[in-house]
């Protein structure tokens, strides 16, 4: 285990920080990209090292704990982060919207400002995003298993045969 452990912890710090800078943490929203590439990441950093070839129940593994540290970091640093950059954000957003269609952009400028700056729906939306980032993440090291991994798993010998039937050996 504990030579998961390294690749794990950078995988899931890659994931984390890449999960909460602002603008960069968009890409979360194409099916938790950042969280599937930490996965990834942390697979393709342990088949690296590793003496044996990995399996797919180490990748899973290794997406789990790239996910938990990801998750983790998203978690310390993505609600304050997000309290702090949450108008500008909403602005930028404002603003792409309002190009299209002014009238939605009212009615979302409207719903804004009805909803105020409180925290429960930044806490309940950065927990979610804990979740779907291990969740990903493992799927993610599934995905690194077969990519990174070209070695083939060596099978021993099968034993002798000491039945003493046809086959067997004489002593």
């Amino acid at each position: 285990m504990n030579n998961k452990l390294k690749p794990g912890l950078i995988g899931g710090v890659v994931l984390g920080l890449l999960s909460v800078i602002p603008f960069v943490n968009a890409v979360n929203v194409c099916c938790c990209l950042w969280a599937i590439l930490g996965g990834m990441l942390a697979t393709f950093l342990y088949v690296r090292n590793s003496p044996t070839p990995a399996t797919t129940a180490d990748g899973a593994v290794l997406g789990g704990i790239a996910g938990l540290v990801g998750a983790v970091i998203s978690l310390i640093l993505g609600i304050p982060i997000s309290m702090a950059m949450g108008p500008t954000m909403r602005n930028f957003m404002l603003s792409m919207i309002e190009r299209v269609d002014p009238r939605q952009a009212e009615m979302m400028r409207q719903q804004f400002e009805a909803g105020g700056s409180d925290i429960v729906p930044v806490i309940i939306n950065a927990l979610i995003l804990a979740v779907l980032l291990v969740f990903f993440s493992i799927i993610g090291g599934l995905i690194g298993v077969p990519i990174f991994e070209k070695r083939k798993a060596t099978m021993p010998p099968p034993p002798p045969n000491t039945s003493g039937g046809p086959g067997a050996y004489a002593a």
